[in-house]
């Protein structure tokens, strides 16, 4: 694990946490909802966000897992890396996340995060760090709009979006279209004796679907298991 075993991960304030997230995420935006933020610091700086909060479809996500009460669960909504971390940092960053929440909140029961598998990626970081699969499905939340920006349908359907009749159904009649890919769906039980009622998908299930995306490129579980044993070849071989 190198240099990743020296990551100090702490709470960080929501202003600074955001400003990393607007200048390191993809998306360049922040969630709202967001109210827990862990930075990841190492040589004295920051290197990584990762932002919990509440989900905002709590209703339609809370009985994924039971038993579980309102406040029992977070959503990993934002996770930010800059270049600067060695390999394995992201899944050692979550799972120090997973350890502090056990400490100091430890009503907390379960995790969900989903991985856009249209812009950024299927997952790798969850599935190294013990998240199971529990959804794929076909995008129609993301919109690539007629000014070429990327939308979600969520943030269209807030209330500053609605009060001007900008909402996302507004915007599908007039030229926004969503972007082809899969968003997937991954939990994490903090609570062993919890129980997940929803079906938990076989990883191949990825390739199955044509869900595979890496650093924002399509490309399947089985291609880059391909392209890794190409690499330690091409190592062993010049060793």
């Amino acid at each position: 694990m190198g240099r990743a075993k020296e990551i100090i991960v702490k709470v960080i304030p929501s202003k600074i946490a955001n400003e990393f997230v607007k200048k390191h995420h993809y998306s360049g935006k922040v969630v709202p909802n967001s109210t827990l933020h862990f930075g990841c610091f190492l040589d004295d700086k920051l290197h990584g966000v990762m932002s919990y909060g509440t989900s905002m479809q709590k209703s339609s996500v809370i009985g994924f897992v039971k038993p579980c009460l309102w406040n029992e669960m977070l959503e990993l909504n934002r996770m930010a890396f800059d270049d600067y971390l060695p390999k394995y940092s992201e899944s050692r960053c979550i799972a120090i996340s997973i350890k502090l929440l056990k400490k100091y909140a430890p009503h907390i029961k379960w995790i969900l995060s989903y991985a856009d598998g249209c812009q950024c990626g299927d997952g790798t970081i969850y599935r190294a760090s013990g998240f199971v699969l529990t959804g794929i499905k076909i995008n129609t939340t993301m919109l690539l709009m007629p000014n070429g920006k990327i939308m979600a349908d969520k943030t269209l359907n807030n209330s500053n979006y609605k009060v001007i009749g900008q909402s996302a159904g507004y915007w599908k009649k007039n030229g926004a279209k969503p972007i082809d890919g899969m968003q997937l769906r991954y939990i994490y039980l903090i609570d062993k004796t919890c129980e997940i009622t929803v079906p938990i998908l076989p990883f191949s299930k990825i390739d199955e679907m044509s869900a595979g995306m890496y650093k924002g490129k399509k490309v399947s579980l089985a291609e880059r298991h391909t392209s890794d044993k190409s690499v330690m070849v091409a190592q062993l071989a010049s060793s």
